[in-house]
């Protein structure tokens, strides 16, 4: 079962990928895959960890005085302790991150704390909109997180863009510029969050050494975009409409809107320094913002009358708008890149890669062109897995330029096709659009952006 289980794993990413094709959700087939690999683990065990002699088993063995258990009792000790209750817990503080950031960003668009938004971003003349949606995208992404970002700006832009044909457009551009802002921040996408969490690369190292390379990204993106995408002087099909169709938000306080929109944002903007002065789990600082923001908006609605109604916007109402499929989908994936962690195959793999590409670089751009195709919160999980830290190396160190490079390409390159991105997918399925439409007016600018930021890196470098 060594071998079958990659192959498992890689027919699941295919699985995946063709969502649409075979009609079956992509968080169930990462889930089954899942428990596949970790069953074939146990079932296996025999086999994988003592008649292959895995190093990370007979380290556990010798370090905790069991040579003397038999080997039934030594497995499952390293089945529980060491392998499946740690990697659940690295993968829980990301889900936490994730579904906490998320609820809050809800918590506040409810509460028409991204209607100021709106009213700055109207414009009917098209280029225009297209860099101020752009560079939006790009700024919001990194505080929020790019599938946040997404999720809040496609919304905004369902008021500012009615048209549908006209939209998808501008939604193109969305993910392009929210991928490229989220490679340049630490909570800017799930896969920089594991670089981080993981102790790869720190949070003002990537900011200082990304953001321009993600900025030269979305600057090649959107000077492309703005000659081929929209003709000189063309204004939006219909106009505009930013006033809010919620009649509970007109009767919130404005300041009260005001004081939830700034809990919301700084309690994600704040991660890093969090995360750097107490050296908690980066979901404890969403965590708190959430209570935070659960605690303001029950006085809030324990002093003023709303409506009779108000119910729905209170956060145990809101809670159940979580997106739990994608949580699932998280989950399946991260456990199932542990798995092969666990089960040695990673480690077999780097070997062999390691072996034919010598140049460090050369492989972070290559895993990041395969992130266009591959999940890439699996490719860099299983990256992470495959190539230990080394201290004082000069790519594979802690904020090492290979880890560095890694963190850019790994977002930038998701943008190429519009499956190779959380934030790709969850675009494709608010907008309707399709893989043949994105492919042939966004995959091009994806492409050039994508190698902009990568020349400029290695210049800098």
């Amino acid at each position: 079962m060594y071998y079958l289980m990659p192959a498992i794993f890689i027919l699941g990413i295919i699985a995946i990928a063709l969502e649409d094709t075979i009609r079956v959700n992509k968080s169930a087939t990462a889930l089954f895959m899942c428990i596949t690999l970790w069953l074939m683990l146990a079932f296996d065990a025999q086999h994988i960890f003592v008649e292959r002699e895995n190093p990370d088993f007979m380290q556990f063995v010798t370090q905790t005085e069991l040579g003397t258990f038999p080997v039934k009792d030594q497995i499952t000790k390293y089945l529980t302790e060491k392998a499946f209750v740690p990697h659940l817990g690295d993968v829980a503080q990301t889900l936490f991150f994730v579904m906490c950031s998320l609820l809050i960003v809800n918590i506040v668009d409810k509460h028409g704390g991204f209607l100021a938004i709106s009213q700055v971003l109207r414009t009917e003349n098209k280029r225009k909109l297209l860099w101020m949606i752009g560079l939006s995208s790009f700024f919001f992404s990194a505080l929020l997180d790019n599938l946040a970002a997404a999720i809040v700006l496609i919304a905004v832009l369902r008021k500012l863009v009615p048209d549908h044909t006209d939209r998808m457009k501008y939604a193109g551009i969305i993910i392009l510029a929210a991928n490229a802002g989220g490679s340049w921040s630490p909570i800017g996408d799930v896969t920089t969050l594991l670089l981080w969490t993981g102790g790869n690369i720190t949070a003002w190292h990537q900011i200082s050494h990304l953001f321009l390379p993600a900025l030269a990204n979305l600057l090649v993106s959107l000077s492309i975009a703005h000659f081929w995408l929209f003709k000189k002087g063309t204004t939006l099909r219909q106009s505009s409409d930013v006033s809010s169709d919620d009649l509970y938000v007109e009767r919130i306080p404005n300041k009260s809107r005001i004081i939830i929109f700034w809990i919301g944002i700084l309690s994600l903007a704040f991660v890093p320094v969090f995360q750097a002065i107490t050296h908690l789990p980066a979901f404890m600082c969403v965590l708190i913002g959430l209570v935070f923001l659960w605690i303001y908006t029950d006085l809030m609605y324990g002093k003023i009358d709303v409506i009779q109604d108000s119910d729905k916007l209170r956060i145990p109402r809101l809670s159940r708008s979580v997106d739990l499929p994608t949580i699932f989908f998280f989950l399946g994936i991260l456990m199932s890149v542990a798995a092969l962690n666990v089960g040695g195959q990673l480690t077999l793999f780097a070997d062999v890669l390691s072996s034919n590409i010598k140049e460090p670089y050369a492989i972070s751009v290559i895993s990041g062109a395969i992130s266009s195709v591959v999940d890439n919160v699996a490719l860099v999980a299983a990256t992470m897995g495959m190539y230990p830290i080394i201290p004082g190396d000069l790519f594979f160190a802690a904020d090492g330029g290979f880890w560095t490079l890694l963190a850019y390409c790994a977002v930038t390159g998701g943008s190429i096709f519009i499956i190779g991105s959380a934030t790709g997918v969850a675009v494709m399925g608010l907008e309707k659009i399709s893989f043949g439409y994105y492919l042939k007016r966004f995959t091009p600018l994806a492409i050039l952006g994508y190698i902009a930021g990568i020349l400029l890196f290695l210049a800098m470098a």
